[in-house]
Parts: C-alpha cells; structure tokens; sequence
C-alpha cells in the first residue's frame, strides 16, 4: 500500500479510500451489503493496508455509520475515520422537516453528536460538509466546525462539491478570522466527468488541500460492464437513478470503450485502467472508492502499480467534451 499526507493535517492515509456508502440495509438502498456481507471486504481492505474509510449519516439512513463503526472498532488507533453532514436522514430527496438538515448550528450540533454514537467513536477524524448550505453564511458555518473541534469531537473539516470560487472564499474567511480551514475537497471526478481540473483542482494544489474524489468509477460505469448494446441489469442500475441519468450517453461510451482498450492492451481490467488514470494525477490523494465483491479489493490495490504512457492518458481524455454540472446540489 502506498501512503500520502492527507493535505495539511499531517495524517497519513492510504492512496485508497474505501467508500463505506456500499454497505447499509438493502431495504433503505437495495444496492448496499449488510454487516455480515460488508465484513469480510473491510477486514480485506484493512489487511491491504487501506486505513481511510469515508462514510455520512445519509447514507442508508445512518446504517452505514453503524456498520463502519461495528467494523472499526476494534482498529479505531490505526484508521482514518471520515463523515458527513448536510443532508436529511430520510434521504438525498427527502423533503426535510424544519431544522432537520443544511449546515445551521442547530443542525451540525445533533448531527454530529448522533454521528458519534452510530459509530461508536468519541471523535471524527474528519468531518466534511456534504454540500454548501446557500442559507447559511460560511463564517457562521466555520465558526460552528471550528466549535466542534475545540470540543475534540472533530480532529479536521472538510468540505464537498461547490463552486471553485466559494471554497476560495471560505479559505480567505477562515484565514481572516483565524479559524481552522477545510483541509480537504471530496469533488465530483473520474474520466468521465472533468468539470474538476478547470478550476478546483489547480486550486486545490495551490493551497495544499487534500482531494478525495468521490464515484471515481463513475457509479461503475467505468468498470465496462455497462455498453451501449447490451444494458445490464445490475443492482445499482435497477436502484440506483443517478447512475442513469448522470451517464449512458454517446460520449460516455467513447470514452469507456478506450478504457477497455487500454485495460485489453495492458491485460488488465477497466477498473484498474480508471484508477491509475486517477493515481496518475499528484493533485489527487485517494479516490474513495465503494466495493461490493471482495475481490474487488485486490484489484483496486493492484492499480496502484499500473503505470499509463502519455499517450494511453491522451487516448483516455481524447473523447470527453464539457458537462453540465453535476453532483452540487
């Protein structure tokens, strides 16, 4: 396994991220694992030497968070625990109930301390914002973050995907005030969603933060299972409806038909082409990257060793053409 600094803090995490939001209860995220199925892939990871495991209370209600924390308990002293906070815990579409979502002071105290008990923890290594709250000024916002940390539930924040301009601006209201600043970015990035290295990404290797993608395989459609012939019904295809309605377009295909090709060329899979098209860029910490199939855990760790020439990237990046934005709101 190969470590990084994980932006400012000075901690060390593996280049790997694993994406605790596969694991939950089937019936809230039919996709998900329960505990008992989601067990053996963590104790995987972890023998690999993944100690990075990101979460939120969202996801599958809170379920996952239990799951994580029954999972790490007993290595709490060796791993990177990461969650989140923002949106209601019925769901990324539910119509909250008054004070029961956003970034207000209200709501990050609870949730933070119902965080807490799911995972069984005493503190978050990392706490991110799931997304910016437009209701709530940012000072106020890193003020109550910052509150967190003095009362040593929280060790560092984080913050997830907005506008380049408006993680600059709550970089310069932490530094006016002296507050404690957002260390690392979870964005919206895989090959074939790059609105990212326009703006954040030179941002982000400016002021040294750490960048943790998330859906680097882009809800698995970069794994090329998926063809613009033959629609596979796949759990996460049946369930999931951000996968169809974010990819499956003539462009998509063009690019992952090169990442099949690239990966036939250098015998081996989409995947790992995917990731090491990740790893290979500095600005990038670690992907956070969810499993379902305990094999898949050698697999991702093996990326980490496929190198791509300048012109199997070119090959790779040739055929992307602008996207809306998506995955801010």
């Amino acid at each position: 396994m190969q470590y990084v600094r994980l932006g400012k803090t000075g901690l060390e995490v593996s280049r790997i991220c694993l994406g605790m939001m596969s694991y939950g209860d089937p019936s809230v995220s039919k996709w998900t694992l329960p505990l008992d199925e989601a067990r053996p892939i963590v104790k995987k990871a972890l023998d690999l030497g993944i100690n990075f495991f990101d979460t939120a209370n969202v996801y599958s209600q809170g379920k996952s968070e239990e799951i994580t924390g029954q999972l790490l308990g007993d290595y709490r002293d060796e791993v990177v625990v990461a969650t989140k906070v923002f949106f209601p815990m019925g769901g990324f579409t539910d119509t909250p109930t008054p004070n029961q979502a956003g970034l207000s002071r209200y709501h990050i105290y609870r949730a933070i301390d119902e965080s807490l008990k799911r995972l069984k923890m005493k503190h978050v290594d990392l706490y991110q914002i799931h997304r910016l709250d437009p209701n709530v000024p940012i000072e106020s916002i890193l003020r109550t973050l910052n509150h967190l940390i003095d009362q040593g539930k929280v060790l560092h924040i984080g913050a997830s995907s907005m506008f380049a301009w408006q993680f600059a601006k709550s970089l310069w209201i932490a530094d006016k005030y002296g507050l404690e600043s957002f260390k690392t970015m979870q964005n919206h990035y895989n090959l074939l969603y790059r609105e990212e290295e326009r703006e954040m990404l030179p941002l982000c290797e400016d002021q040294g933060i750490g960048v943790i993608p998330w859906s680097p395989l882009a809800r698995g459609f970069l794994s090329g299972k998926y063809s613009s012939q033959i629609t596979v019904e796949s759990a996460r295809y049946k369930h999931d409806k951000y996968l169809k309605s974010r990819f499956f377009k003539p462009e998509d295909f063009k690019v992952v038909d090169q990442v099949i090709e690239v990966a036939k060329e250098k015998g081996v899979t989409p995947v790992q082409v995917a990731l090491a098209w990740l790893f290979s860029n500095t600005t990038i910490t670690a992907p956070i990257v969810g499993i379902t199939k305990l094999a898949y855990v050698e697999e991702i760790v093996e990326a980490l060793d496929i190198r791509l020439t300048e012109d199997e990237v070119h090959r790779l990046e040739e055929h992307y053409i602008p996207h809306p934005i998506i995955g801010h709101s």
